[in-house]
């Protein structure tokens, strides 16, 4: 591939350099060399969430008041993460694009019961595989905190104070 990749705020940064089309522009180029295509650090948040959420094994992301600011947020009307909808897809994701590269940080919460090694590797390899074929950054860390263990009985107890109120 020959595109020049751009995150925003970044430099270009050539896939693969074709000695006979280098620096050749206009009608003589390849089509997909023509331009610079540019992606958001949003976009690698994005992806980056949910592809760690598909990975069995993954509850939810986002530390402990994370998630509850970002519940209270859902629960209210037009306060969602700048009308985009990706609030609650980023939440617990952090990430940092260069002009080649990308670096992620994850808070998770893991199911009880499961290996939080095997857990950690099947994130790891899953959002970098997502990342690296969606974008064509090369992803040189997943750091993952987890940061609580979530209980068969958590939801439970969720429920039972709103079973008393009247609706």
């Amino acid at each position: 591939m020959t595109d020049n990749i751009t995150s925003v705020g970044g430099g270009s940064r050539p896939e693969a350099d074709v000695s006979a089309l280098k620096g050749r522009t206009g009608a003589g180029a390849p089509a997909e060399t023509r331009g610079r295509t540019t992606i958001a650090d949003g976009v690698v948040a994005k992806i980056a969430g949910m592809a760690a959420r598909e990975v069995p094994g993954i509850h939810s992301l986002g530390a402990g008041m994370a998630r509850a600011f970002g519940a209270m947020r859902e629960r209210v009307p037009g306060a969602g993460a700048g009308g985009g909808g990706g609030g609650a897809v980023t939440r617990g994701v952090k990430v940092e694009v260069g002009e080649r590269q990308a670096a992620v940080d994850l808070d998770v919460v893991v199911e009880y019961g499961v290996s939080i090694v095997d857990v950690a590797g099947g994130v790891r390899t899953n959002v970098i595989s997502a990342v690296e074929r969606m974008t064509g950054l090369e992803v040189v860390e997943v750091n993952i905190a987890v940061d609580d263990v979530h209980l068969p009985d958590d939801d439970e107890e969720q429920t039972e104070p709103n079973e008393g109120r009247v609706r």
